[in-house]
């Protein structure tokens, strides 16, 4: 008996094992299409090139003083990609395609994504107060929800915390902000589910929460469920918590270019910011967000509804997305502004356009896009571009 009962347990753990193995090499060889599929989807033809795109884009470099990569795609394909300017000034290098740039608050939306991963596996509860996850959390009545949407009522941590961090080249972890939230308690902005008040310190927690509850540090995370199955194999969370430097050869520079920023304690805290990618696999991102490789379509749509108090008639804020909405036209997008990075990342879901634009030097010049839209055959995307009932403004 005992002889059989081994056996059975033994063909039991052979065939758990086997299924193991063959579960592993399927998941990888859907990884392999995909990673082949992903490849004949970043080809570009620059012979094929809109001129009137090209001539814009040199205008804004030479003009504007617009300095970093963009990629522009138009129904799957890419349209237009290039480099413009130096990655890092004093050593006069130049940018190329696959350079990596902070991408600033343009990680919100990967931020949420996760979260809405989190939701969709029943691990968090959107209405779910952060209480729930952090005991001795301050600010009462706070939901996820309400930090997805920029209604929690929080204090900015950035502003707050610059008082009280004495070393100021240690990195700070989320958990050390959060810690210093529970410890001096700071007066709130507002109370919850008030009013939108757009604040790093909802992204800072949310991206605490992703930690705690898949039990993953951020970066290990995002590698896992977001940046490996979208095919982003240039992308990374990197933190000066990790990192006495952040390997990056891109550096920040603020309106001149002998000011370039330095990094500091605040280039610790994750999920707000401090992801760092390239033009292509943010193409890559919006590919795999509209194949539904990432999220099931009835949450991710859930990321794209308006959930604040629409600004000029148009302008609205939903799950880690900005979002530009009018008659039937829907455009999500975020921009993101750092330690000497200023980006732009435009999905017109529409019209099916996709823009990146990652720069690293802080000017105005991606706010000058006017002519680009207009190229593209899109609505235009600009603050005080609409009056209050959504009619376009010229300049």
């Amino acid at each position: 008996m005992n002889s059989l009962v081994r056996l059975i347990a033994f063909f039991v753990l052979s065939t758990f094992i086997i299924s193991c193995k063959s579960e592993a090499k399927k998941k990888e060889e859907v990884l392999q299409k995909q990673s082949e599929l992903d490849s004949i989807a970043l080809i570009y033809d620059p012979q094929n090139v809109d001129p009137r795109v090209d001539e814009f884009m040199q205008k804004l470099h030479k003009r504007s003083g617009f300095n970093g990569n963009v990629l522009i795609a138009k129904k799957g394909k890419i349209i237009y990609q290039n480099s413009f300017g130096w990655a890092d000034y004093l050593h006069k290098d130049s940018l190329h395609i696959d350079s990596k740039f902070e991408l600033a608050s343009v990680s919100k939306p990967m931020t949420a994504l996760a979260v809405l991963q989190l939701i969709d596996q029943g691990k968090i509860q959107i209405d779910q107060l952060v209480s729930d996850f952090f005991p001795g959390f301050p600010y009462e009545g706070v939901t996820v929800r309400q930090l997805l949407t920029h209604r929690s009522g929080m204090p900015n941590y950035v502003y707050f915390v610059d008082k009280i961090w004495s070393d100021r080249k240690k990195g700070m972890s989320n958990l050390d902000a959060i810690n210093l939230l529970i410890e001096h308690k700071p007066a709130r902005y507002g109370k919850p589910d008030g009013r939108f008040h757009y604040n790093n310190s909802n992204y800072m927690m949310l991206g605490a929460i992703i930690e705690k509850v898949s039990g993953q540090d951020f970066d290990s995370y995002m590698q896992e469920y977001v940046f490996k199955p979208a095919g982003m194999k240039n992308t990374a969370a990197l933190s000066r918590v990790k990192y006495d430097k952040i390997p990056t050869d891109v550096i920040g520079h603020d309106r001149v270019w002998r000011r370039s920023v330095v990094q500091d304690y605040l280039d610790g805290p994750l999920g707000d910011k401090g992801i760092y990618s390239t033009v292509r696999d943010m193409y890559l991102l919006d590919k795999a967000l509209k194949e539904g490789r990432l999220l099931n379509q009835a949450l991710l749509d859930s990321a794209y509804m308006p959930r604040s108090d629409a600004k000029r008639g148009v302008f609205s804020y939903g799950y880690g997305w900005r979002m530009f909405t009018s008659g039937n036209e829907k455009i999500v997008y975020h921009t993101g502004w750092w330690h000497g990075f200023k980006n732009l990342y435009v999905r017109d879901l529409t019209n099916d356009v996709t823009i990146v634009l990652l720069s690293n030097m802080v000017n105005g010049s991606i706010n000058q896009l006017d002519e680009l839209y207009k190229i593209l055959e899109m609505p235009i995307l600009r603050q005080n571009a609409y009056d209050s009932n959504g009619g376009f403004v010229e300049h």
